[in-house]
C-alpha cells in the first residue's frame, strides 16, 4: 500500500509543490488584524483541499478568534484506529522585511531549500499530510485508519480558543491517538523521534519607587534605584552553577534516569558554542548542556527594562523597572505551583523601598513525555528509518508545544510528535526555509507509518 503511494508522491511531486506554493503565499499572520481576510482564506484554502479528498464533515469552524478547520474521514471502519491530526496554519510576522533575501510569500527554491514563511512552520509541515492522504486515496481508493483533522489558526497567539474548544466538544476531538508534524530533527536528513516535550510559565515583575523619575544627584543615597533593586532581585532567583535558588522549584522533578542520559548522549545535537558564538556553553551542576537543555527545568531572564535608553547620558533614579521571566518545566512540575513559588519568592527578596507588582502568564502547560519504548513510538521510528536509511535518534527537546500537554490532560491518548524540520529552518526569523529532502521523505516517512499501524 505504502509503495504505491509513494511512487504517486514522487511522480507528482511537482504539482505537490505548486500546491504547496499557493498555500505559502497566503500570508495567514495570525498576530496582526491587518491579516484577518488573508486568515480566512488560507482556512478556505484548506477546507477546498479537504473536500477535494474526499473527507466528511468538513467545517471552517467559527472561534472567538481566528477559525479552525475541522474534518473527519471515517471509511476506514469500526475496527481501524482513529487519528487526531493536529497542525496550524497561522504564521509568525515577516518582519524586518529587508533582511529577506526573496519575497516571504513567494516561495523559491535555493540549494535545495524552499523559502518562505511557513515553509517549516508549520504549514509545510501540516500540507505533507493532506499530500499523503491525497497519494493514499489515489492509489488505494481509501487511507488505512480513520482521521479527526484539527488545523487551527492561532498556534503563533497562543491557542487560547483551541484550548476552550477542546473542552466544550470533547467528543468531536476523541482519538486512539493524536500526530503532530510542527517539530524537526537534530540535524537534516536524521530521522528524530521527540518523546518528550518541556512544558512554560512565567511571570512578569515591576517595581516602582518614586512616583516619577528623579535627579540621581539631589536623591541618589535617599531613594532605593528600582533597576538596582530588580538586579538585586533576579540574581537571588539563580546561582552561578545555574542553579535555580526558588523555595521548592525542584520538588517533584523527575531526575533523568541512566538510560536516558545514555540516549541524550548519543543523540547527535547542535555545537551550541559554534552556532552561537559563545566562548563556552554554561549548564547546571552536575548535567551536560545537553542534558539540562533536554530534560532539566531552565529559569531565564527574557526582558529586562526601565530607565533612560537613549544616546548618552540622562542622570536619573527610574521610576520602575520591569523584568520578563519565563521557566520551562519538566515532568513533576506543576505551572501554577510555580508561578506561586515564583510571586513567594519575589515578595520575599525584593529589596526595601519599592512597591512589588507581580502579573502570571495566563496561558501556560505541563511537560509532555511518552515513553520510548511505547508501540506507537516504535512505529513511527520505524517508519522514519525505512525512509530516511539511516536508525532513528530519540530525544527530549527543551521547547514547548502547549497543545500537547492539552491534548493529553484532555484525552489521555499518546500525541507522536513526527517532525521533519532541521535547525537550519530559521523558525520565525527572516529567511524561514524548509529541506525539499525533509518534503519527500517526510511524506515517505508518514506513509510507511500510516501502513504501520
Amino acid at each position: 500500500m505504502s509503495e504505491k503511494a509513494i511512487a504517486y508522491l514522487k511522480e507528482n511531486q511537482e504539482a505537490l509543490l505548486k500546491k504547496l506554493y499557493e498555500f505559502l503565499a497566503i500570508p495567514s499572520v495570525s498576530t496582526d488584524p491587518a491579516h484577518k481576510e488573508d486568515i480566512h482564506r488560507a482556512a478556505d484554502f484548506l477546507t477546498g483541499y479537504l473536500n477535494e479528498l474526499g473527507f466528511e464533515s468538513v467545517e471552517k469552524m467559527e472561534t472567538k478568534g481566528h477559525p479552525l478547520v475541522y474534518a473527519e474521514y471515517t471509511e476506514a471502519g469500526p475496527e481501524a484506529p482513529t487519528v487526531l491530526l493536529y497542525g496550524h496554519y497561522d504564521v509568525q510576522p515577516v518582519d524586518p522585511i529587508d533582511l529577506w533575501d526573496s519575497e516571504p510569500f513567494k516561495a523559491e527554491v535555493r540549494d535545495g531549500r524552499i523559502y518562505a514563511r511557513g515553509s517549516s512552520d508549520d504549514k509545510g509541515q501540516t500540507f505533507m499530510h493532506l499530500a499523503v492522504f491525497e497519494a493514499l486515496l489515489k492509489t488505494e481508493g481509501k487511507l488505512p485508519m480513520n482521521v479527526k483533522v484539527c488545523i487551527e489558526g492561532e498556534e503563533e497567539i497562543g491557542s487560547e480558543n483551541l484550548y476552550e474548544l477542546l473542552h466544550e466538544k470533547k467528543d468531536q476531538f476523541q482519538a486512539d491517538f493524536a500526530v503532530i508534524s510542527d517539530s524537526g530533527m537534530a540535524e537534516k536528513n536524521q530521522p528524530t523521534i521527540l518523546y518528550g516535550l518541556k512544558g512554560f510559565t512565567g511571570v512578569e515583575i515591576t517595581l516602582t519607587g518614586p512616583d516619577h523619575d528623579l535627579h540621581s544627584g539631589m536623591y541618589g543615597g535617599a531613594v532605593r534605584n528600582p533597576l538596582m533593586a530588580m538586579s538585586h532581585l533576579l540574581a537571588s532567583m539563580k546561582d552561578e552553577d545555574e542553579v535555580i535558588t526558588v523555595d521548592g522549584f525542584y520538588d517533584g522533578v523527575e531526575d533523568l534516569t541512566p538510560d536516558e542520559r545514555e540516549l541524550m548522549e548519543k543523540a547527535p545535537g547542535e555545537d551550541f558554542v559554534k552556532a552561537t558564538n559563545i566562548p563556552e556553553t554554561v549548564s547546571e551542576k552536575g548535567y551536560t548542556a545537553k542534558e539540562h537543555t533536554m530534560g532539566r527545568p531552565t529559569l531565564e531572564v527574557n526582558g529586562l527594562f526601565g530607565g533612560y535608553q537613549g544616546k548618552g547620558t540622562k542622570t536619573i533614579i527610574p521610576s520602575t523597572a520591569t523584568a520578563k521571566i519565563t521557566c520551562r518545566l519538566v515532568p513533576g512540575q506543576d505551572p501554577q505551583d510555580i508561578q506561586e513559588k515564583l510571586v513567594d519568592h519575589i515578595h520575599k527578596h525584593a529589596p526595601s523601598g519599592v512597591h512589588v507588582h507581580v502579573e502570571k502568564e495566563k496561558l501556560s502547560a505541563k511537560a509532555y513525555k511518552v515513553e520510548p519504548d511505547h508501540p506507537l513510538i516504535k512505529k513511527a521510528a520505524k517508519s522514519y528509518t525505512k525512509a530516511f536509511g539511516k536508525e532513528t535518534v530519540f530525544l527530549r527537546m527543551g521547547g514547548s508545544i502547549p497543545v500537547v500537554e492539552w491534548l493529553e490532560a484532555a484525552y489521555q491518548y499518546p500525541i507522536v510528535l513526527l517532525g521533519f524540520g532541521t535547525p537550519e529552518d530559521r523558525l520565525h526569523s527572516p529567511n524561514e526555509s524548509f529541506p525539499v529532502d525533509s518534503f519527500e521523505k517526510g511524506m515517505e516517512t508518514l506513509a510507511y507509518y500510516w501502513n504501520e499501524l
